[in-house]
């Protein structure tokens, strides 16, 4: 049976700063069914706070636990295998902040042990520079999530991965570690938020490369959404167990309560709304989300 449900926020519980219709009742629904409710993003400039205060004024019940950015994953990874360790980060200022008041070492000079990349609307040629000044083959060289892109009420904009594949190549190798949505430190984080084994939980996303991907690396099941990046897999890519093919929120229409089915039934009937759901067979895996500069 399903008990735990992992939600991705920005494209499937909101979009921009307004909720996809029937978010908050769904979430609640979920809870009443007794299932475990984490929320997992791959935007690493907030904290769990933050985003927890961000939910609750769209009228869904968070706690800061509950809620795994990417900002969490990189700050757990650094603590626990670089603790003290000086470490350069090209990121928002509020990740520095959030770095720095976890005990993490961040400083403003290239002669760093740990360089680490994210999203940074600052990034420019000089960064470049001090990348080349710090990373050699003994740095170690991070990201904090492979999104290249992110919504924005004007379009899509460049993300972490755009940087961390600049970074890559001026300095003529892959990071060591991406983090985020799919790779082992996300799904450990929200398994153990969960509580409750891979094969009992459903991911819901709207990314096939990230969020489904961490889904299927630890057999979990998996929901895409059509409200966010992808409308619908393309031919001969890896295809999620269900997928929500309108425009107006997977969360709306008639509920079925998912904690007395098994991953199988999830193939043959909709765990979060009406509307058309078409399930697919996997062909093949979907691409790596970080693509090196240096792989053909």
């Amino acid at each position: 049976m399903i008990e735990g449900v992992v939600l991705d926020l920005d494209g499937t519980v909101y979009r921009g700063g307004d909720p996809i219709p029937g978010t908050a009742d769904a979430v609640a629904r979920l809870r009443e069914a007794g299932l475990g409710v984490v929320f997992c993003s791959n935007n690493p400039t907030g904290t769990p706070a933050g985003y927890a205060d961000r939910l609750a004024g769209m009228g869904i019940d968070a706690d800061p636990e509950d809620v795994v950015p990417a900002s969490t994953v990189t700050r757990d990874y650094l603590r626990r295998h670089h603790p003290d360790e000086p470490t350069y980060l090209v990121g928002a200022p509020s990740l520095a902040e959030y770095l720095r008041e976890a005990g993490q070492r961040v400083v403003e000079t290239p002669d760093a042990s740990v360089f680490v990349a994210s999203w940074d609307e600052r990034f420019d040629y000089t960064e470049m520079r001090t990348a080349l000044d710090c990373i050699d083959e003994e740095t170690v060289f991070l990201g904090t999530d492979p999104d290249r892109t992110v919504p924005d009420e004007g379009g899509p904009m460049p993300g972490s991965g755009a940087v961390i594949a600049a970074v890559a190549g001026t300095v003529g190798r892959d990071p060591d570690r991406v983090l985020g949505k799919p790779s082992d430190e996300a799904a450990d984080a929200v398994l153990d938020r969960l509580g409750v084994p891979a094969d009992r939980c459903l991911v819901v996303g709207d990314r096939l490369d990230t969020d489904l991907a961490m889904g299927v690396s630890r057999g979990m099941a998996t929901a895409l959404v059509a409200t966010g990046v992808t409308a619908a897999p393309a031919p001969g890519t890896d295809s999620p167990d269900l997928c929500h093919d309108i425009d107006d929120g997977c969360f709306t229409g008639d509920f079925v309560e998912p904690n007395s089915l098994g991953p199988e039934d999830i193939r043959q009937q909709p765990l979060l709304g009406s509307g058309s759901y078409n399930c697919r067979e996997p062909t093949q895996p979907p691409p790596p989300p970080f693509a090196s500069p240096f792989r053909s």
